[in-house]
């Protein structure tokens, strides 16, 4: 997949859902005024998270996000923060989809849910993007960088955030939720990952500046403009807190520090021939919107692949217990020993080609 319209924004299937669509159905024509025609219902593959689905009729386009299936670790797959600060983002200039409806028992889709309106546009799901101009992919990336300031400039308390977290301390809380969470998720050594969690404690940075984290910023989860060059949406809040920007800053350069095969970096390619900023050049635009004056450092890139190798090894969980939400999920999960070893190579230096 290169570009895609969010009408088609991973893959969708036809393939039976886990709950019964004629409930969903009954119940969003009573919780829904207007509706018309048949419903609809695509589940969106290719996603490693909360399932998602393309609810139509005639006259609405709506998608539909949920939690898994089955038993999740404690605080995974957060639908209803997602709800929450997708509500709170509306009266912001950053561009999210506009919410319908929360749901917050599971007597209609299995889990609790939440609706939003559905969007056209295209998302990438290559870094390289493919087929794109050298004048385009540079629009686009920097596109990127200037939403991620603009999230990282907003009033979270002016918009009822303000409990959204707990504004102080977020490396060293979070590095103890992600050490729980490889312990919960755990199905096979992985040593990187524990030298990762010894050494990130010890080197935490004095900086305890607080923004709206959204946890898993990234190309993939950004809808672009039909023909434009610009976000227009920002999608899967799931993972967001209120935290330290430099950890989405980290999380979201990632891909310039891991190759191809390592789900979809832009390591290795010309990227000067590409019209892809170089890690630097897209940081310094960044900063520069963002107002910052430090900038991230091999610590903030070691939490951010112990964040990605953790992620991929609770996917290879859910594998191995049959709830994953996508069908590669294996597969993708072995890439924890990818990005642990990454995260390795973050702190001492030594760069390799290989794990």
């Amino acid at each position: 997949m290169i570009t895609v319209l969010w009408n088609m924004r991973m893959r969708t299937t036809e393939s039976a859902p886990e709950f019964n669509p004629n409930r969903l159905d009954a119940f969003l024509r009573e919780a829904i005024s207007d509706l018309e025609g048949p419903m609809t219902l695509e589940r969106v593959s290719g996603g490693q998270s909360n399932p998602t689905f393309f609810v139509s009729f005639a006259n609405r386009r709506l998608v539909l996000r949920k939690k898994p299936a089955g038993e999740i670790l404690p605080s995974a797959h957060a639908v209803d923060r997602e709800f929450r600060i997708l509500n709170a983002l509306a009266a912001t200039d950053l561009p999210v989809p506009r919410t319908v409806l929360f749901h917050s028992e599971d007597d209609i889709v299995g889990t609790p849910f939440y609706l939003t309106e559905r969007l056209d546009g295209r998302v990438f799901g290559d870094c390289s993007l493919p087929g794109m101009s050298p004048a385009e992919r540079r629009a686009i990336y920097f596109s990127m960088a200037e939403t991620m300031a603009r999230l990282h400039k907003v009033d979270w308390e002016a918009i009822g955030l303000s409990d959204y977290g707990r504004p102080g301390n977020y490396f060293q809380r979070q590095i103890a939720r992600w050490s729980k969470q490889w312990a919960m998720s755990k199905t096979r050594e992985n040593p990187d990952i524990d030298r990762l969690l010894s050494w990130l404690p010890e080197n935490i940075p004095d900086d305890e500046t607080t923004t709206i984290s959204h946890g898993d910023f990234r190309l993939g989860n950004l809808m672009f403009h039909p023909t434009e060059p610009r976000v227009i949406a920002v999608f899967d809040w799931e993972l967001s807190t209120l935290g330290h920007p430099l950890a989405d800053v980290a999380f979201n350069c990632t891909a310039w520090r891991t190759l191809p095969a390592e789900y979809g970096g832009i390591r290795g390619l010309d990227l000067d021939g590409l019209g892809i900023p170089t890690e630097k050049e897209y940081l310094g635009h960044y900063y520069r919107l963002a107002g910052r004056s430090t900038g991230v450092t091999p610590f903030h890139f070691a939490f951010a692949f112990l964040r990605w190798a953790v992620i991929f090894e609770g996917i290879a969980a859910r594998a191995k217990s049959g709830i994953a939400s996508a069908d590669n999920a294996s597969e993708v999960g072995l890439l924890g020993r990818a990005m642990a070893y990454r995260g390795i190579e973050a702190i001492t230096g030594q760069v390799g080609n290989s794990f």
